[in-house]
């Protein structure tokens, strides 16, 4: 049997097709799928039994920005006839200049966000400062949730480190859980991050400065409905956890 047939036999009479693997975070065990599904079900019934628990909910994070950060090859791709020769581009890495940039907002838009000084990171005691500042701004500009607003950030050791952990329970801050390995579920990391970073790729920005002053009116032009329709789809996430059981779903046909 040639090579024609085979091929004829896959696809039309089989009706099956090649596909490349799906790259994931991390190979989930039972136990951590199960967790995922656990922490999604508890999650969507504090929002059935409560209208106004995403509205209370400030979530944040941190991440680098570059001075250059090359672009995807969807932004590289132009329009060319079938006799056009395929357009060819160096290879670009992202360079050595850099900026952490740590942002939190709500289902409104943008609460507060601040950059980690040159030559430091982020760790236990300067991510405290961080929430406290943020608990200060919150109290300052929106006093009508000062006392109900509950955080939500992912499970990096400087979040969840115990003398962190004292300090939001001595200033009375709900932290909203968010299982490890879960990049899927985080608004950070299916919406602000990646919506920001596109309309950075592929451009310089020489210096720190630049890059921040940049990224601060990218972040200014947000719209209010971006950020509604990212917590709609952070609860769609949470059910669309719960219906592949634990498992992740991007990409994924999955029946709710």
């Amino acid at each position: 049997m040639n090579r024609q047939t085979v091929h004829e036999v896959l696809t039309f009479e089989l009706d099956m097709q090649k596909i490349c693997a799906k790259l994931v975070p991390k190979i989930l065990t039972n136990e951590q799928k199960e967790n995922r599904r656990t922490v999604c079900l508890n999650l969507l019934e504090r929002i059935e039994n409560d209208n106004f628990f995403f509205k209370h909910v400030i979530t944040g994070d941190e991440t680098w920005i570059f001075e250059y950060d090359p672009d995807t090859k969807r932004q590289n791709s132009e329009w060319h006839t079938s006799n056009s020769p395929r357009p060819k581009k160096a290879k670009m890495s992202k360079s050595k200049i850099k900026t952490m940039l740590i942002c939190f907002f709500d289902s409104q838009g943008i609460v507060r966000n601040e950059y980690v000084p040159q030559g430091q990171t982020v760790n236990k005691q300067s991510y405290r400062e961080v929430i406290e500042r943020l608990r200060k701004w919150v109290h300052r500009v929106w006093p009508e949730i000062a006392d109900t607003w509950m955080l939500h950030h992912d499970n990096a050791p400087c979040h969840t480190a115990i003398s962190v952990n004292e300090f939001l329970a001595k200033k009375g801050i709900s932290v909203v859980p968010q299982p490890p390995y879960s990049p899927d579920l985080s608004p950070c990391d299916f919406f602000l991050f990646p919506k920001l970073k596109f309309h950075l790729k592929g451009r310089h920005f020489g210096t720190v400065d630049n890059i921040q002053k940049v990224v601060t009116d990218q972040l200014r032009a947000l719209l209010h409905e971006d950020f509604q329709h990212c917590y709609r789809e952070w609860e769609q996430r949470l059910r669309r956890c719960v219906a592949s059981e634990g498992n992740y779903f991007e990409w994924d046909n999955v029946d709710l």
